[in-house]
């Protein structure tokens, strides 16, 4: 009775075409102003299509093929790469090439991001600008970690960079192969180098664009809600005990300061009954020494890594059993009414009765210069504690400290670098090279990842975006949609007819910017394929070589930089910035405009249109 129901009711096919045109500029509405959350709208846009297929015409719309792009390659490729960008994270695998870069220019640190931007752009000429992305997005986060640069500002710029790299060779990007392809189909051969110039003019006023005016046009520090927040910088006092061994024996104060110590205040050096203050003279550290401290979180953390500085077995990340993660370190306020006020810190007992270790004590109203145990603590302290995972959660349901919740972050071991290392340049071959697909490369590094201990699936399962998946999906479906019922096709019949009566020159304008705006809301290559015989029918018509409109074709779809869905590294960038999809339209909309104006200036005069 319902199949007769529906098939009572079927809609035509210009119909369910104009209906899938309304739902896409909804859609697109929406996640631009964001009224509605991403996932909601994600998951609105399925239930939408889906319905309307259920009354078009028999297989015009099916729901298999609108949930195809859940099983889609580029989709499960994105996934795989944030979960080995995660174990690189995880086990600190590019700290020797974050600390070269750190040394470059140590009093200005905001050169050295331009530097690895520049060098991703030139790398995208030579190689598929998605393996670049997946180097240098580890390395970016690691670089802006040590140097306390903001996420946001950096992730879009190396996804937008490596784009305009790619579209100054015929290998950038595979948007470029693939419409090089049909063009060759239709006897138009485009060689290496063709398009090169325009490109790169293109690329260097993009370049300008991306470094010196997008830093300040995206937000500083965004939450997972894509709200700015400005960054906490809570200096907490700690003490660090010189066991025989320590690596810090030996260090000598010049111009009475220790040269190890430049991001961490050292308030007190305590040698038996002495006690030693600043300005320090004349001073070497032994063993038995322990040292007074002012410093950051961060900077106790990479303590707790390099130094060993807080060293105890009870602790060691070397122990961990099959259900334990390695060693957090989170934050814990002293509430009213807690056994622990008045009392100085006794770390013994507190790593007896709890297994984690105090690394520190944060108190606004003065920097004491005593020892964790003669400090008393207050109602409203801070403490920083580090403790195996297990620790850490049986904390949680004590009343003496209440554990800050989103405080809460593992510390990376080293002893797995090198492997994550082998792995992620195995991968980054494997797709460089081409000698598999890049999914299959994709989904075996990050198996080889879990396999080989460098992550844990819990530490991969929160690699994986949702919003990610669900728009991607979604995305798909829309495009999927889109072609099926014909509406890309009247999309490319009134572009043809519009272009009738106007100038080779203008003509190849507009072909660039109709087809970088679509190339924004469908897939770059869907539009590649649709507009390349539609450049080459213009060009014949017009009696011109048919190269520079297809040239038109190629670098107006390489021009998505104003939505998330436009190019699958604005995806791979999505989560380690926290963007949001209105981030995208912001930046990318200026930038599309300026590639557009230098291509129509530029383009006509080379090519002698």
């Amino acid at each position: 009775m319902i199949d007769a129901f529906i098939q009572a009711g079927t809609l035509s096919q210009p119909m369910a075409m104009w209906l899938t045109i309304a739902v896409i500029i909804a859609a697109i509405v929406l996640f631009a102003t964001e009224i509605v959350s991403l996932e909601i709208v994600a998951l609105g846009v399925l239930v939408v299509l889906m319905t309307i297929g259920l009354w078009a015409p028999d297989s015009l719309l099916t729901t298999e093929s609108l949930l195809s792009g859940f099983a889609n390659p580029a989709l499960l490729t994105i996934l795989a790469l944030l979960v080995i960008g995660q174990a690189l994270f995880q086990t600190d695998a590019l700290g020797g090439i974050t600390k070269a870069f750190e040394r470059l220019w140590p009093r200005h640190p905001s050169r050295v991001i331009p530097i690895i931007l520049v060098i991703a752009g030139i790398s995208s000429a030579v190689i598929n600008n998605t393996p670049v992305v997946v180097m240098f997005i580890p390395l970016l986060t690691a670089v802006a970690a040590r140097r306390k640069l903001a996420t946001p500002k950096i992730m879009m710029p190396l996804s937008f960079i490596s784009i305009l790299g790619g579209m100054t060779t015929l290998i950038g990007s595979s948007t470029n192969l693939l419409a090089a392809g049909i063009a060759i189909s239709y006897g138009v051969t485009i060689d290496f180098f063709d398009f090169t110039v325009p490109g790169l003019m293109m690329a260097g006023a993009g370049t300008i664009y991306v470094l010196f005016i997008m830093p300040h046009i995206l937000p500083s520090r965004v939450n997972e809600r894509g709200q700015e927040v400005q960054p906490r910088n809570l200096q907490f006092i700690t003490e660090i005990r010189l066991y025989e061994g320590h690596p810090l024996i030996g260090e000598k104060a010049v111009a009475g300061m220790f040269p190890r110590f430049t991001k961490m205040t050292v308030r007190a050096v305590m040698r038996g009954f002495e006690r030693y203050v600043p300005p320090f003279e004349d001073i070497t550290l032994r063993s038995g020494d322990v040292l007074i401290l002012a410093a950051t979180r961060e900077q106790l953390t990479e303590a707790l890594k390099e130094w060993r500085a807080f060293e105890n077995p009870r602790i060691s990340d070397d122990q961990d059993g099959p259900t334990d993660h390695g060693i957090v370190v989170c934050e814990a306020l002293i509430p009213p009414g807690s056994r622990l006020i008045n009392n100085g810190i006794d770390q013994r007992g507190f790593l007896s009765q709890h297994g984690c270790l105090i690394l520190g004590v944060e108190r606004r109203s003065r920097m004491p210069r005593q020892s964790l145990a003669d400090i008393r603590l207050d109602a409203g302290d801070v403490l920083l504690i580090a403790g195996r995972s297990s620790a850490i959660n049986n904390l949680r349901g004590q009343q003496d400290v209440v554990v800050i919740e989103w405080s809460a972050s593992e510390v990376r071991p080293h002893r797995f670098a090198s492997r994550a290392q082998l792995i992620f340049a195995g991968t980054v071959a494997a797709i460089a090279t081409g000698i598999v697909p890049v999914v299959f490369a994709a989904i075996a590094g990050a198996f080889a990842m879990l396999a080989g201990g460098c992550l844990n699936v819990r530490q991969a399962t929160r690699a994986i975006d949702r919003r990610i998946f669900l728009l991607v999906g979604s995305a798909i479906a829309m495009s999927t949609a889109l072609e099926t019922t014909g509406g890309a096709n009247i999309i490319a019949s009134w572009t043809a007819m519009a272009m009738a009566n106007v100038s080779p020159a203008m003509v190849m304008s507009l072909i660039f910017i109709i087809v970088a705006i679509l190339t924004n809301f469908l897939s770059n290559n869907a539009t590649a394929v649709l507009f390349t015989p539609i450049a080459i029918s213009t060009a014949q018509a017009f009696g011109i070589d048919p190269l520079p409109m297809v040239v038109a074709v190629i670098l107006g779809a390489n021009a998505s930089f104003a939505t998330p869905i436009g190019y699958q590294t604005n995806l791979l960038v999505l989560g380690p910035g926290h963007y949001r999809f209105k981030h995208f339209m912001i930046a990318g909309i200026p930038l599309i405009i300026i590639v557009w104006l230098v291509f129509s200036v530029v383009a006509p005069i080379y090519y002698g249109v």
